[in-house]
């Protein structure tokens, strides 16, 4: 089978590996879409990684299933599924307090080479725990969706959003744009969005923002101060893995409000504040990182609903053999939102 290989931040070969043969506990799925993550386009993050096979953004049919398996799952061969790459083992102290993402298991856990390959192995812990069935409704393009709205919906659940508040997306890629869609289902009533390439502001806009701002013509404090009258926003969501961006963010917040941290900084890189204006003005920093397997679930329902809009989330399609170029265009965060990889 055909699989995308990274070998350094760039480096992309489509190279020939034999098929996987998934033991009596694991499945093996025909994978029919996967998306480009806006974490494969990190270099300091991948390339500690590679060399790998790219891909966590997976749907795909189930070809074949364990035969000591079967009897434990409620998947069948032929299911049209949506796979999670890493899966907790529901047990452990973490799970139980709902900390998915801090299970050794979920840590360990992974498909097996990478979603960008024709087929995957997905192992027992994950055919168990966080491996959802598609309803007819949602085309294998939108399965592949599930897990970075996931990582959405666990963020604005840590984003604490009450009734009635303002909320700032920083960063209008596609998870600042999922941000956008969902802020109301969690209960913000302003919904203000905030970049600089003219492409993804409109696509902000048409997402459900309330108000966007160009941060390359206009003084983004100045602007939320005059929309809220000079409260400011009661929650912020970075979007950037960018420390000067997140200090300067915190001006934004209310009193009482949070600061969230959705994506990482290189490790190096130390965030420095005044103790005293976090104390007196209650600010919360928080960070949401990954998602758990309440959370796939919670962003199937809202995808199969229509609330995540596909169709404007993903803006380019490729076959394998142009993963280079899904990579690239990615990359550059200009006229784009979600490449898709098809099968």
């Amino acid at each position: 089978m055909r699989v995308a290989k990274l070998y350094k931040f760039g480096d992309i070969r489509i190279e020939e590996i034999p098929l996987p043969e998934p033991s009596p506990k694991e499945a093996l799925v025909r994978v029919k879409a996967c998306g480009i993550c806006s974490g494969d386009v990190m270099p300091w993050y991948i390339e500690k990684k590679a060399p790998l096979v790219l891909g966590h953004e997976i749907s795909g049919e189930i070809i074949k299933i364990g035969d000591k398996i079967k009897s434990e799952i409620s998947l069948k061969e032929g299911d049209r599924v949506a796979v999670h790459h890493h899966a907790p083992c529901m047990s452990c102290f973490f799970c139980k307090r709902g900390d998915f993402v801090q299970c050794e298991t979920w840590k360990k856990s992974k498909i097996i080479p990478g979603g960008l390959a024709e087929y995957i192995v997905v192992p027992e812990v994950n055919l168990k725990n966080d491996t959802l069935r598609l309803p007819d409704s949602v085309s294998f393009e939108e399965g592949a969706l599930v897990e970075p709205v996931a990582c959405v919906v666990k963020s604005l659940k840590r984003a604490n959003i009450k009734k009635g508040d303002t909320i700032v997306v920083i960063g209008l890629g596609v998870m600042g744009q999922i941000h956008i869609m969902l802020a109301k289902e969690f209960g913000a009533e302003r919904v203000i969005g905030a970049d600089m390439v003219s492409f993804r502001l409109k696509k902000a806009l048409q997402a459900g923002a309330d108000y966007v701002i160009d941060v390359s013509q206009k003084n983004i404090y100045e602007e939320i101060k005059k929309i809220t009258d000079g409260l400011m926003a009661q929650e912020v969501i970075v979007g950037p893995g960018n420390v000067n961006l997140i200090t300067d963010s915190l001006k934004l917040v209310s009193r009482g409000g949070t600061l969230l941290i959705f994506t990482p900084t290189p490790p190096e890189e130390k965030l420095s504040f005044f103790v005293n204006d976090i104390y007196f003005n209650d600010i919360t920093i928080t960070t949401s990182y990954s998602c758990g397997s309440d959370d796939m679930k919670r962003a199937l329902n809202f995808i199969e609903t229509g609330i995540v809009r596909s169709n404007l989330l993903i803006t380019h399609r490729f076959k394998l053999n142009e993963t280079k170029k899904a990579y690239d265009i990615t990359s550059l965060a200009k006229d784009s939102l979600k490449c898709m990889i098809l099968f």
